[in-house]
């Protein structure tokens, strides 16, 4: 009987703690886009097309898949974090990008931001400070299946100088002031989006 009790409760434990199915995933993602972002104005169809198709999962360790969805930022490892949704569909939408263009991402981070980047724009180039961080996005971004994108760990400061110039660029940490280099690197007519610390 103690035996049977204990396969029960063993049986109940590991449904509870199951891990979600794609199919699971992909409908928190779809509310994700609806609750969260569309209602907050976000309309450029590109963009909620790409942040309905990336698994923000894959980019949160796997102890905060169950969170992955949520409305606010998760940790990341090295004392980063992934950016809460609103905050990379807004900026992904500011950039106005065009399916031709190429992008500079300052602060790859997860990996995350460039992946959404990557379902709209032609190719995207990506810096990183963390070296962990850098290669963990890169294998990821790889193993998802992307081929339009190049990432480098290094000062993001200084740009990319050997692949510029760029049409548009994105800074995803607080910055207090534009690197100059950046501007440099930024095609004529180009866009460059960066939350500022005032």
């Amino acid at each position: 009987m103690k035996s049977t009790v204990l396969t029960l409760l063993v049986g109940v434990f590991l449904v509870c703690n199951s891990v979600p199915t794609e199919e699971e995933f992909a409908k928190e993602r779809h509310n994700m886009v609806v609750q969260q972002i569309r209602q907050r104005g976000i309309g450029e169809r590109s963009v909620l097309d790409a942040m309905e198709a990336v698994p923000r999962h894959r980019f949160v360790p796997p102890a905060l898949w169950s969170q992955a969805y949520g409305d606010f930022p998760l940790p990341i490892g090295q004392g980063q974090t992934i950016s809460q949704p609103y905050v990379v569909a807004l900026m992904t939408e500011m950039l106005q990008l065009a399916s031709t263009d190429k992008v500079l991402e300052i602060g790859t981070g997860s990996g995350y931001q460039a992946a959404v980047l990557c379902e709209i724009a032609n190719q995207v180039f990506s810096i990183e400070i963390h070296r962990a961080l850098a290669d963990r996005a890169a294998n990821l971004l790889e193993e998802l299946g992307y081929k339009n994108f190049k990432v480098k760990s290094g000062d993001g400061y200084f740009g990319w100088a050997e692949h510029a110039p760029f049409d548009a660029i994105m800074i995803t940490a607080a910055a207090n002031q534009i690197p100059p280099p950046l501007i440099r690197q930024l095609k004529e007519g180009g866009r460059l989006v960066a939350p500022l610390e005032k």
